[in-house]
């Protein structure tokens, strides 16, 4: 016989219905809503964190709003279950490793500073417009409008990798002024590429016949395939000329970490370096066991 104050199992639970419980604005509702959350914190947790994954940006914020007010926060554990999951998304994991040592940090707001800048690419483009025309819209927004720029005073701050610190500060490494650029031009229906050149990290444009590369850290910069291959030393048929290809979202994020591995050991911080040796040294193996599968 079961027992009238046995919790109920978590496949018989409402989870479904609970989404459109997430923006609702009554008191009573958001109460009860917190409540049955706090009553099943592993199964709500996942349910969270599942929509916060979602295509559903809106829904997705308000998931991570309600994690946060509940204060199921772990910063380094989120990020390492992001790493295992192989699920991988940019904006995503970034705050996630942001998180990892600013645990409290509201990402909705930057993200709707990332949408700010993104309607003010809309508001100046022409159509039709071609990709170098809407690179030349971002340019000018990113880095003339809002003044983005490299960090060159204070280049092993390790506040130059965090993406947060980036949108506050406004300066930030190659790869963190690569990351706001490619989110920008994401939101305005644009798809641009990681490239993970060796000693700076560009952004590559494939929507013309012959692709182009963007150079954040000098404000933007348009740089064509061969000027690329006279920087980098390397002739398209050789091997090596796969670093003028776009790398993907985990090779982006452990470089990241790779980076505030060597920034906190060179400011001593030990415990730090540490944590994002651990995070590059998961990335490795979830990609061996991936490719072993």
């Amino acid at each position: 016989m079961k027992n009238k104050n046995d919790k109920p199992s978590s496949q018989n639970l409402p989870w479904s219905a609970l989404k459109s419980l997430l923006d609702d604005e009554s008191k009573v509702v958001r109460e009860g809503l917190e409540k049955f959350l706090l009553n099943n914190p592993k199964e709500g947790l996942t349910f969270l964190l599942s929509l916060g994954k979602g295509e559903d940006r809106y829904l997705a914020k308000r998931a991570q709003n309600m994690i946060e007010k509940l204060g199921w926060i772990d910063g380094a554990g989120d990020f390492l279950l992001f790493i295992r999951s192989l699920r991988y998304e940019l904006e995503t994991g970034w705050f996630l490793l942001d998180r990892s040592i600013y645990p409290d940090l509201e990402t909705s707001t930057y993200s709707f500073f990332l949408d700010k800048l993104a309607d003010r690419c809309r508001e100046l483009m022409l159509q039709p417009s071609s990709p170098r025309m809407t690179c030349e819209v971002i340019n000018r927004v990113l880095f003339h409008e809002y003044g983005f720029r490299g960090a060159r005073q204070n280049f092993e701050n390790p506040q130059n990798s965090f993406l947060h610190q980036v949108l506050d500060r406004r300066e930030g490494l190659p790869i963190t002024l690569c990351c706001v650029y490619i989110l920008i031009a994401r939101r305005i229906g644009f798809e641009l590429d990681p490239i993970g050149t060796p000693g700076r990290f560009m952004v590559g444009c494939f929507a013309e016949k012959h692709p182009f590369y963007i150079d954040c850290w000098a404000g933007g910069r348009f740089l064509e395939l061969e000027q690329m291959e006279d920087k980098l030393g390397v002739l398209p048929d050789e091997e090596s000329g796969a670093n003028l290809l776009p790398v993907t979202v985990a090779d982006t994020l452990s470089r990241a970490c790779r980076n505030l591995c060597r920034h906190y050991a060179q400011a001593e911080d030990e415990a730090n370096s540490r944590l994002f040796l651990s995070f590059v040294q998961e990335f490795e193996k979830v990609h061996q066991e991936a490719s072993n599968a």
